[in-house]
């Protein structure tokens, strides 16, 4: 482990805050690879001392010449690929989200390729939206190799990341690992369509009433045991270039609502939901990954409610988070 150099994309969005805080925690040296900006949920997560430990590098995913000299001039052995435009985003600029989505993800191969005598591993997200609605599949939980049939440009542009890296894997025997998360909670989740469950929990943290925009049942699973599984991802030899589903807890939002009552009684009543429901299978089938990587443990549903609440009310109090920000 001491040998480990991480250069993580998107260090600075929800997953890679957690993918830093951990790695930092074991004392593995980490590069942040991402746009200048404030890092406001690594604050979220991390004290002074542990930031200070972080190398950050201002770069765009887009810029390969950037890119490919950070990977070799600091010695990257393993990289994690989080960095994307979401469907809002995505849908407001669609050429901008394909370039930063399909181009910036064709680099980070093309670079791991030209420089496989040093870079060992790479995890990159994919996400539940290469699917389609549930209408569409098999009862049960969707299998990790059901077909792709997403109904967002975000779901058609991580769909062709899936197949980039296959290619990569066929044409020069590249190694890599996708997982596809579904909806991920927790501290530092404020952007992105399904962000508002999380957003609910601070609201409720700072006593605030919050309407869920969605309703429905989904797979939820707290950010930092995505970035765990990411980080598992990246360390553990799998040949081929395989993309996973992630397991975790399935929750309706009715569910989520009753976790932060039993987290905060005070707000019971307070939190609501849109009755509308997401575009995607209610269910994942996470096996597969286990078989690839081994067990994986997803905290508890209540609990990693209850712990997300807690946390906002203790950065709240010492100041540590801009809640306008997180809750809009």
């Amino acid at each position: 482990m001491a040998e480990e150099r991480f250069l993580i994309t998107g260090a600075l969005g929800c997953i890679g805050a957690w993918a830093t805080k951990r790695l930092i925690d074991e004392g593995v040296s980490v590069w942040s690879y991402d746009l200048p900006g404030d890092p406001h949920r690594l604050r979220l997560l991390m004290n002074d001392d542990a930031m200070a430990k972080v190398n950050f590098i201002d770069g765009d995913i887009t810029n390969q010449e950037l890119f490919e000299n950070s990977v070799v001039e600091n010695g990257i052995t393993h990289i994690l690929h989080l960095a994307a435009l979401q469907v809002p985003m995505v849908r407001a600029n669609p050429v901008v989200g394909a370039r930063v989505n399909v181009v910036g993800s064709t680099i980070v191969l093309e670079t791991a390729r030209r420089h496989a005598d040093q870079v060992q591993g790479i995890c990159y997200a994919s996400s539940v939206a290469v699917y389609g609605p549930p209408n569409l599949y098999p009862k049960g939980a969707i299998q990790h190799d059901a077909a792709h049939l997403p109904s967002t440009l975000y779901g058609v542009q991580k769909m062709a990341d899936e197949w980039t890296a296959k290619i990569y894997w066929q044409d020069y025997g590249l190694r890599s690992i996708g997982i596809r998360p579904y909806f991920v909670y927790g501290p530092g989740r404020d952007q992105g369509m399904s962000s508002t469950p999380t957003k609910a929990m601070a609201s409720a943290a700072a006593g605030r009433p919050y309407h869920i925009s969605f309703s429905g049942i989904a797979v939820y699973q707290h950010a930092e045991d995505v970035a765990a599984v990411a980080i598992r991802g990246a360390r553990t030899p799998v040949d081929g270039a395989p993309c996973f589903n992630l397991g975790g807890s399935v929750a309706s939002v009715d569910d989520v609502i009753d976790a932060i009552d039993l987290a905060v009684p005070e707000m019971e009543g307070k939190i609501s939901a849109e009755p509308v429901l997401m575009p995607f299978p209610e269910d994942m089938d996470g096996t597969p990954l286990e078989a690839a990587i081994g067990k994986i443990e997803w905290r508890p549903f209540t609990a990693g409610v209850a712990g997300t609440v807690e946390h906002f009310k203790n950065a709240i109090a010492s100041g540590r988070i801009d809640i306008d920000r997180a809750i809009s």
